[in-house]
């Protein structure tokens, strides 16, 4: 079985990290090159730098802080955030970054991830999917839309691109298969509902993404302690989990986190 991946994430505004909930109310949680080498040192499996408000503010990535964070790194490196066009990607590759996220280039120009992945390998192509429960009545059911049980109840989930700011009206399972198809070889999950709660990743939405893709799912948003963690690798079916706050404000390291899932039968590098 291979083993499974904890990624620190660098919510990056303004040149420094922040951290909010459900992408909002922001505030600082330090300087992205310390922090990033400081994951390192832990024994984070990869790193995920997201410049949040470049894609809101239509400007590009920040290239020159990718390559400050990629001279300190020797693990998998992943930046998304204002990346547009097939060039933005090449720029950002060429800055140091070993593969790329996109969500709002790609549900406005889907085949980006067609030929992104074509150019560069599928290997290196993440395509992000932020995503909003939308519940419905018992005797409701939205057209194009795939609702399920949930225990909070019926729901479908709807894409957010802008980094959570605006709903595109997209059934995120089917959007999730569509990229799939077009070659995007990761997909990077996370939740408005979940994000910053401390609560715990969506479960019930892991776990039916799992069932459908064949891809490495990457979870994101909500993770308070190292049993979330657990949930979202075994239960939630995910191949890797994305953590923030619980590593920025020092409630647990990477290696901590990695140690508690080794004891629970989970295949980790340490």
């Amino acid at each position: 079985m291979l083993a499974k991946r904890i990624i620190p994430c660098l919510d990056v505004k303004k040149g420094r990290v922040v951290k909010g909930v459900g992408f909002k109310g922001l505030r600082d949680a330090g300087d992205p090159v310390e922090l990033a080498l400081a994951y390192y040192e832990q024994g984070a499996d990869e790193l995920v730098f997201l410049d949040i408000t470049a894609s809101y503010e239509r400007r590009r990535t920040l290239i020159d802080l990718v390559e400050r964070v990629s001279e300190v790194l020797f693990i998998p490196f992943t930046v998304g955030g204002g990346i547009r066009t097939v060039s933005d990607i090449r720029s950002v590759l060429s800055a140091g970054a070993d593969k790329v996220s996109i969500n709002t280039a790609a549900v406005k120009n889907p085949a980006i991830i067609e030929e992104a992945s074509r150019r560069f390998g599928s290997q290196c192509i993440v395509v992000s999917i932020d995503v909003k429960r939308v519940y419905v009545a018992e005797d409701e059911t939205p057209a194009g839309k795939e609702v399920l049980e949930t225990r909070r109840g019926r729901c479908w989930w709807d894409v957010y691109i802008y980094g959570g700011r605006q709903p595109v009206g997209m059934d995120a399972l089917r959007w999730a298969e569509r990229a799939v198809e077009l070659g995007a070889g990761e997909l990077l999950v996370s939740s408005l509902d979940f994000d910053g709660t401390k609560q715990g990743y969506d479960i019930e939405l892991l776990r039916e993404l799992s069932r459908r893709v064949s891809v490495p799912i990457i979870a994101s948003s909500g993770a308070g302690n190292p049993r979330h963690i657990l949930e979202a690798l075994t239960v939630g079916g995910a191949d890797a989990a994305l953590a923030a706050s619980i590593f920025h404000y020092g409630q647990y390291t990477v290696e901590e986190v990695k140690r508690y899932l080794a004891e629970h039968g989970v295949p980790v590098r340490l």
